[in-house]
């Protein structure tokens, strides 16, 4: 594996909840619960899972958008988590986010060359010429119209927008790009056409990618290795190949079980969850997926949290469950 661009540690973020006549603090929402993820130079990282699971906030929190309450976030070996100011400003250009919608992530009131040239004229790259020259090249690589420059978000498809978002992510060259769902406000046809250019970007100008979506078919085919988050935990993470053929984790299943086959012939087994995720604010004891799953043992699933370990035959396949741990299986009934 190459090396490391990016190396979280033991990462939580907990955001205070508040309630009452006087607003006071109720109780805490660990949104991100531990996470440990490495992302390597031009790898790209899928994350997936159900609304609510905390795969934004952990976006977010690798380009520093919002502060971890603890662990660590190194970026290129430079330990950035409580950096700010003037000393996270070098970083802020080699991390940038693309937003899931293509429609309110533009200020409707501003040429989208304007907005597209912001990032270099924050960060004092040229003159107006020379970055009105990088926006009109910048352009015409995501497939648009360079004479577009002094248009309007509204004049622009959701598709033409979505490519101006990513547009305004790369122009300031990073190394590192958070797509935050990028095409699940997009046509399904109109998707496959932005998957296809963050490819094709991605090979021309050798970014590292953490691609977050709820849908595991997208995901598929974009991502070297696929994380899957549940309640604010990784329960699963491994190369592309080995998840979608051999999931190691219950949720996995379900959610590959969930995948509709393009085949009438073929059919899948489908596993159901039973019930609706848990409260953050409330998380079951132990693994915080017993309650919904088909497998879970009475008296070790609810009461200790399950540990990350390797999946037998498979050093880089990683999994949370008691079900991978010979002390639980091997014991007697």
């Amino acid at each position: 594996m190459a090396e490391s661009l990016v190396e979280i540690r033991d990462l939580v973020k907990e955001f205070p909840v508040k309630g009452g006549v006087l607003h006071r603090q109720v109780g805490t929402v660990k949104a991100v619960d531990g996470i440990n993820l490495d992302i390597a130079h031009g790898e790209t990282v899928g994350l997936v899972g159900e609304s609510g699971c905390g795969k934004t906030t952990l976006g977010r929190l690798l380009v520093r958008l919002l502060d971890p309450t603890s662990g660590t976030i190194h970026f290129d070996g430079t330990d950035i988590t409580n950096l700010d100011g003037k000393a996270l400003k070098p970083f802020r250009r080699r991390m940038q986010i693309i937003f899931q919608d293509p429609y309110s992530s533009l200020d409707p009131r501003t040429q989208v060359g304007d907005s597209i040239a912001e990032g270099l004229k924050l960060h004092g790259v040229g003159d107006k010429d020379e970055r009105h020259e990088r926006v009109q090249r910048m352009l015409e690589l995501v497939g648009i119209r360079s004479s577009h420059t002094g248009r309007y978000p509204h004049e622009f498809s959701g598709g033409q927008r979505q490519r101006i978002g990513i547009a305004r992510a790369l122009i300031v060259e990073p190394d590192l790009v958070v797509a935050d769902e990028p095409v699940s406000a997009l046509d399904v046809s109109v998707q496959a056409q932005v998957l296809n250019l963050l490819k094709e970007l991605q090979g021309e100008l050798n970014l590292t990618l953490l691609f977050i979506a709820h849908n595991l078919a997208v995901v598929e085919h974009i991502s070297d290795r696929v994380g899957v988050m549940y309640l604010g935990r990784m329960v699963e993470i491994t190369d592309q190949a080995s998840l979608y053929r051999a999931p190691a984790h219950p949720y996995t299943k379900a959610l590959l079980s969930a995948i509709p086959i393009p085949d009438p012939g073929r059919k899948r087994e489908r596993v159901v969850l039973q019930g609706d995720v848990p409260s953050p604010l409330n998380p079951p004891s132990g693994c915080t997926f017993h309650p919904r799953c088909p497998v879970a043992i009475e008296g070790t699933c609810d009461v200790d949290a399950p540990v990350q370990r390797h999946v037998p035959g498979d050093v880089e396949h990683e999994t949370s469950c008691h079900l991978l741990d010979p002390e639980v299986v091997e014991a007697p009934a």
